[in-house]
């Protein structure tokens, strides 16, 4: 289709202005709600495997198994960081889902995130102390426990916010959550990476923060398997790089 068509042209052109520029464009790869062994945590890190991309998975400390950990160690691209503890809401009703909202007891909070941390810390160096918090919201009053604990960073989502504590976040969520989970569509989801990478090169947003492409492996459809593979290849080929959250939170420092 030509509206497709298109859409793949304009990321090529966006591209192509940052190599005018002399700048390399960089990307990040996060997957989310990792905890037991599945076809498509298995299909997550063949994927990543085929295309030599690094990807972060975000693991559900509670109930991430001994078998899903080892399917992840498996892995040289893999780095495992912590989403939350349970991935439970806490929120006060008819308010966004929050593990970690406003009001929640600081006490509860430090000692979840400390058994979660020392519950992933058995990937060894695999493991990076950064806390991606379910439904990438939590109350700014808890994210200043952080540093204490040991974390090194905070992933959200949406370009990072200017504060004292490094955040590597996420721009592109290639699925439509409001219709059944499906493919968001090519040209939406390359418009999310496209505007990002342009305000990244205009200065309209931190142009160190690489643009974060977030993935559900438990949820996507087909359309969505096959638009992150064809993404990662086609922004590699004109140059683009896929880099490691270890090196983006380096960058965010």
């Amino acid at each position: 289709m030509a509206g497709v068509s298109d859409a793949w042209d304009s990321l090529d052109r966006e591209l192509a202005a940052w190599r005018e520029a002399g700048r390399v464009a960089t990307f990040w790869w996060r997957d989310d709600d990792a905890a037991e062994v599945t076809p498509s945590l298995a299909r997550l890190v063949s994927l990543s495997a085929e295309n030599d991309v690094p990807v972060t998975i975000a693991a559900i400390p509670a109930t991430l198994s001994d078998a899903a950990l080892a399917l992840i160690m498996t892995s040289t691209n893999a780095t495992l960081v912590q989403h939350g503890w349970t991935h439970a809401n806490h929120a006060a009703a008819g308010a966004p889902k929050n593990e970690y909202p406003e009001g929640r007891n600081a006490w509860v909070a430090r000692d979840e995130l400390r058994r979660g941390m020392a519950r992933l810390a058995a990937a060894g160096d695999r493991f990076l102390p950064v806390l991606t918090p379910p439904w990438n919201r939590m109350a700014e009053s808890l994210i200043e426990l952080l540093p204490g604990l040991g974390y090194l960073a905070l992933s959200r989502n949406k370009p990072r916010r200017a504060g004292s504590f490094r955040e590597v976040n996420v721009h592109v969520d290639p699925i439509d959550w409001r219709d059944a989970r499906h493919f968001l569509g090519t040209e939406a989801a390359l418009g999310a990476v496209i505007g990002h990478l342009r305000d990244r090169r205009l200065g309209r947003v931190d142009a160190g923060e690489p643009t974060g492409l977030l993935t559900h492996h438990l949820v996507q459809d087909n359309a969505t398997w096959e638009f992150v593979a064809l993404l990662q290849k086609r922004t590699m080929t004109a140059g683009g790089r896929w880099i490691s959250l270890a090196e983006a939170v380096k960058v965010a420092g």
